[in-house]
């Protein structure tokens, strides 16, 4: 359709905004009013459909446009127009001028949005809501894409393309087929998939998608396959956003929970009821104003016979997030994202005469595999890892041992290991990737790089930081030589020689590759970006390192506003900000107000996790150290023998946290003149060290000079 193309003599189409699987949306102008509007044409029948299919598509089209042009609220869109032009149907809308929320979190780079927008635009949304389903219309597709936010905060719901009339469901149902339920699959809810009835309670449930993905940068259910994602509406409940997101208020917390609810009486009872509960919560009100509705917590089992309908069969929800990289030479794009090797003797990936596996085995592969990734979202790694060996095995036996799904599940087995401390194991199954990778896809590939690094990274775990750094550097040449110096994973690569840097002694040289590493991080992602952020906070460790405490006090207070502005006040990387703030206080001789920080860290990690949580156990020693920095010994006594006892019981006796501690008991037990006591503790902490750590690691070898020192004043008692 030609950009000059007037439609019925009136709306002149000027320039493409957006197209869908149903068709266009085109700014125009109305000639005869002489205002801007958005016209939606719908893409034109080819000769394939047939006449009936034409008929219902029409009537479908005039059906919504009806629909549409009767709704008159604030919140949602207003029709102008509607009508066909030359076998074109088109509708005229209002021209919004803002973002939808998907572009919004695009725009912010898939971070959250601050809490005060999530809840008055939770607060719109469902005030549009009530006034839709008070006229009978449910929309059935709500998602981020369909909900703008304009440039004075308006918000407003768009497309009710796909909406039915409640009281006419039957002749809606006709329109769309038999069996076939609209919706988009991360925002469906459970009766929608199982194209059970469907009621207004459905939207409340999509849009309870909606708010978690803007409150936490994802939707509840996020994998890669449709299918899973399908299954775990249906089954799966979703983990509470304040574990994600700390910084949420309880009653928000709680009626996202309602929304989700797998079955509809679960659920607020309508839109109305829950504007008046999110407003409650937002006006601080008592939340017996707004009570939480009965939610079954049980995740129902698949029986054999209880399959979702067929035509979640096949579906995928887009492109893999992963780097462009051109596919191998005779192999096409597969059911996982990765790539399917061609049948036959000799084919790649497949042993010779391997039969074509089916895409129902592929299919329900990932399917698995992606139920792996859901556990260890919910960090239960230990599931997780036996699920990806299951499908490891399971892809090796059908797809052949090289094949990028095969070594795609051994990569997730070495991630499950790092993340429960099996390191040497972990290597191994990086190691085998990386080698299989390299076989397969080439040494330069960003899938080989990225086994490859995370190989250094397990090397470094292992202390093996000589040999993590050889391995750094050469993934660093590689990924600069295709990809360029300020690709976001050369760029990645760079912070972790830093960080390795660091920990082979080589101090000043992390500490400019993590300054220059900050500075292009600023530049490609921007100065508040989370990675960058990271960055700057190993600059600030290591000028601490280099002594320049002055300037590491500035760079951890800047990265804590930062963190604070951009992730909020609770997040878990502020609070680490902070409690390095306190370090270098201390390490400043300003103990008085590292002693007011650390109170105040005490306070938030234990409203937050607990009082047992070890990061709110590794503010209370810091608390500890200063009061007895302030000679207040008799309370900093007893701070560390309580938190050594707390982390001996939830850590372990021989932790070196708990060791940390239990030597703070014997300081301060010195400078309360009680030596005897502290040579005690000094020789215990020792002891445990050397059988820990080794008898030659530092921290071994300064519990005996410490040791030595005590059992030096007892001879002479000078004191300390």
């Amino acid at each position: 359709m030609a950009d000059t193309r007037l439609i019925q003599g009136r709306y002149r189409l000027l320039d493409l905004i957006g197209r869908g699987g149903m068709g266009e949306v085109w700014r125009a102008r109305d000639e005869a009013l002489g205002r801007r509007v958005a016209v939606k044409c719908l893409k034109p029948t080819g000769p394939q459909r047939d006449r009936s299919a034409t008929r219902v598509m029409r009537e479908r089209f005039r059906r919504e446009a009806r629909v549409a042009a009767a709704l008159q609220h604030r919140g949602v869109t207003v029709v102008h127009d509607f009508g066909e032009d030359d076998g074109v149907l088109y509708l005229v809308m209002e021209l919004l001028e803002g973002r939808n929320l998907g572009q919004l979190l695009d725009d912010n780079e898939r971070r959250p949005l601050p809490v005060a927008d999530i809840v008055d635009i939770a607060e719109q949304i469902a005030g549009a809501l009530a006034y839709t389903h008070a006229q009978g219309v449910i929309h059935r597709d709500l998602k981020p894409a369909n909900i703008m936010r304009l440039a004075d905060g308006t918000v407003k719901i768009c497309d009710f393309g796909i909406a039915r009339l409640g009281h006419d469901a039957g002749f809606t149902s006709r329109l769309t087929g038999t069996g076939v339920a609209m919706g988009t699959p991360h925002y469906m809810s459970p009766e929608q998939i199982g194209a059970g009835p469907v009621d207004h309670r459905s939207d409340l449930y999509s849009l309870g998608c909606v708010l978690y993905e803007i409150a936490t940068g994802a939707p509840p259910f996020n994998q890669e396959d449709a299918w899973a994602v399908l299954i775990s509406h249906r089954d799966t409940v979703p983990e509470p956003l304040r574990a994600h997101r700390p910084d949420l208020p309880g009653f928000f917390d709680v009626i996202v929970r309602d929304l989700l609810a797998k079955t509809p009486q679960d659920r607020p009872p309508d839109a109305a009821e829950l504007r008046r509960r999110i407003t409650a919560g937002r006006l601080g009100q008592d939340p017996h104003h707004f009570p939480a509705l009965p939610v079954r917590q049980t995740v129902r089992q698949t029986a054999r016979g209880d399959r979702l309908p067929p035509w979640t069969r096949g579906m995928t929800t887009g492109h893999k997030a992963t780097a462009a990289w051109p596919v191998p030479p005779g192999h096409t794009a597969g059911l996982t994202g990765a790539w399917t090797s061609p049948a036959g003797p000799g084919a790649a990936g497949l042993a010779p005469g391997r039969p074509t596996p089916s895409p129902e085995q592929l299919s329900a592969l990932a399917s698995r595999h992606n139920a792996g990734l859901s556990l260890g979202m919910r960090g239960r790694w230990d599931e997780a890892c036996e699920v990806h060996r299951a499908v490891a095995a399971a892809r090796e036996r059908i797809l052949g041992p090289d094949h990028p799904d095969t070594l795609g599940s051994r990569y997730e087995i070495g991630y499950t290991l790092s993340r429960t401390g099996r390191m040497t194991e972990a290597l191994h199954a990086f190691g085998q990737v990386a080698e299989g990778r390299e076989r397969t896809l080439g040494p330069d590939h960003p899938e080989t790089l990225a086994a490859r690094q995370e190989t250094a990274y397990v090397l470094g775990r292992l202390r093996r930081h000589a040999e993590a750094h050889q391995v750094y550097v050469a993934v660093l040449a590689s990924r600069e030589r295709t990809m360029g110096p300020e690709h976001p994973d050369t760029l990645s690569c760079r912070h972790n020689l830093a960080f390795n840097l660091g920990r082979l002694g080589r101090v000043e040289e992390s500490y400019r590759l993590a300054h220059e590493v900050a500075r292009a991080r600023a530049r490609v992602l921007g100065a508040t970006h989370p990675d960058t952020l990271v960055t700057r906070y190993e600059v600030a460790y290591a000028l601490g390192r280099l002594g320049r405490w002055p300037e590491a006090l500035d760079a951890y207070l800047e990265v804590a506003a930062a963190r604070a502005h951009a992730l909020g006040h609770d997040h878990p990387d502020t609070l680490a900000a902070r409690y390095e703030v306190g370090i270098s206080l201390g390490r400043l001789g300003r103990s008085a107000e590292a002693l007011e920080l650390y109170q105040g860290l005490v306070a938030d990690r234990t409203r937050l996790y607990g009082p047992t949580d070890p990061e709110t156990l590794r503010a209370r020693h810091g608390l500890a150290v200063n009061l007895g920095r302030l000679t207040r010994w008799e309370e900093a006594l007893a701070e560390s023998r309580d938190v050594s006892a707390i982390r001996a019981r939830v850590l372990g006796a021989e932790h070196p946290d708990t060791l940390v501690s239990h030597r703070e008991i014997a300081v301060g037990l010195g400078w309360l003149g009680r030596w005897a006591d502290a040579l005690t503790v000094y020789r215990q902490v020792a002891e445990a060290r050397e059988r820990v750590l080794g008898a030659d690691h530092p921290d071994a070898r300064s519990s005996r000079n410490d040791e030595a020192h005590c059992l030096a004043i007892l001879r002479g008692q000078p004191g300390p």
